[in-house]
């Protein structure tokens, strides 16, 4: 059956009229392939305020400002010239046998999505994390925009697109700080956010490719993680702090290996006692998303107080903020540690400490929710240090 295209108005906002074509009978969408009778061109024109006759257009009236109402006749002369050219054109498509091939659909849907915008996805993305999550993300979208503009589209997120900005990040300089290029590790944490970007626009649809598959990682530098000893630990509990809720969760974190962002959000409906083993945490890690049961001792409890409501925070005091840190740092000086220690290093501390006390390193690995036992191999080089202290105690006087 001969499918008939006409061009017809619609009244919209403004006394204006919007310009759709009518299939009938009804077509295949390209994209959703549902039938649809019609198709809106994001065309208008002018409606006549005014008609003197109703059979001549010359007479029509669309201002009263003469100057004004001829411009809006112009505008309606070359917009319908303009939409009677794309309702020729739809016609001469479907008078073929077929309305569209599956490859022409797919060409359509495939042009719809790179046309779409990538910045703005991005943002998206962004603005679903928090704290220094969102920040790290935040900052990634800088150096997108420093390297590829403010308007990048999907159908320029190509490999070549992909490598030259890993390759960019190797190179720039800071955003904030434009004297100093970017460091190694920083550049390994921003690509890493923008391939989690590549990852989740291709789950969601928008990347008909796996672009972030196909890509290098940056290979991080491997740096010196900061730990405590069992002695510097026993000083930091004999000192007061100003903060007694900074000291409480990062003794906490040194004796259970919780992250900070893990401590922030543990609620008491998430400690449990079960007779015969003890108190042990159920939660889900920030960071990686994964359901872990964390066994904790009964010295860690201790530091959490009386039991609230199970859906309060435990540390319901504590935040992130600079002020937190100038407190933890004047903690740490006051009981005499000058070692530049951050909350992380807590649990870098738990990690190190459990590993030295003989505690396999997969039984570690779990403890800490790592998805990879490399990744907690590399508190074997710590170790190595404290055995090289350990050993270099031992000096004779006379030899």
């Amino acid at each position: 059956m001969a499918i008939k295209v006409k061009l017809r108005q619609k009244p919209i906002s403004g006394n204006r009229l919007s310009l759709y074509l009518d299939f009938w009978p009804a077509i295949k969408d390209p994209e959703t392939g549902k039938p649809t009778r019609r198709e809106f061109l994001k065309l208008y024109l002018y409606a006549p305020v005014k008609k003197k006759k109703q059979d001549d257009p010359d007479k029509l009236i669309y201002h009263k400002d003469k100057s004004v109402n001829a411009i809006y006749k112009k505008h309606n002369e070359e917009t319908l010239t303009i939409a009677e050219g794309i309702r020729q054109k739809r016609q001469n498509e479907l008078d073929k046998p077929e309305v569209y091939s599956e490859y022409e659909c797919e060409q359509i849907k495939k042009k719809k999505l790179g046309e779409a915008d990538f910045l703005k996805y991005y943002r998206e993305l962004a603005n679903k994390r928090t704290g220094s999550s969102y920040y790290n993300w935040d900052v990634v979208y800088d150096y997108i925009v420093a390297y590829g503009g403010d308007k990048i589209k999907f159908a320029d997120v190509t490999e070549k697109f992909c490598n030259g900005f890993r390759d960019f990040l190797l190179s720039t300089k800071g955003i904030k700080n434009t004297k100093k290029q970017i460091e190694q590790n920083t550049a390994v944490e921003y690509f890493s956010k923008f391939r989690a970007a590549l990852r989740q626009a291709y789950k969601d649809g928008h990347l008909q490719i796996d672009i972030n598959a196909k890509l290098e990682s940056i290979k991080g530098l491997e740096t010196e993680r900061t730990f405590l000893t069992v002695e510097e630990l026993n000083k930091l509990a004999q000192t007061e702090c100003a903060s007694p809720v900074i000291k409480k969760a990062a003794l906490f974190s040194a004796l259970t290996g919780l992250r900070f962002s893990d401590i922030l959000k543990l609620t008491w409906e998430e400690i449990e006692f079960i007779k015969g083993q003890g108190y042990l945490i159920k939660f889900r890690q920030k960071k990686t998303k994964g359901t872990q049961i964390l066994p904790i001792s009964d010295q860690a409890y201790s530091l959490l107080g009386e039991p609230k409501q199970p859906n309060e925070r435990v540390f319901e005091d504590l935040h992130y903020s600079a002020y937190y840190n100038i407190r933890l740092y004047r903690w740490l000086g006051a009981a005499g540690i000058t070692k530049p220690v951050s909350f992380h290093s807590f649990r870098h501390t738990f990690a190190t400490l459990q590993l030295g006390a003989g505690t396999d390193v997969y039984t570690v690995s779990k403890m800490l929710g790592h998805k990879n036992i490399k990744t907690t191999e590399v508190y074997l080089h710590a170790l190595d240090k404290l055995k090289r202290d350990a050993a270099d105690k031992i000096k004779l006087d006379h030899l």
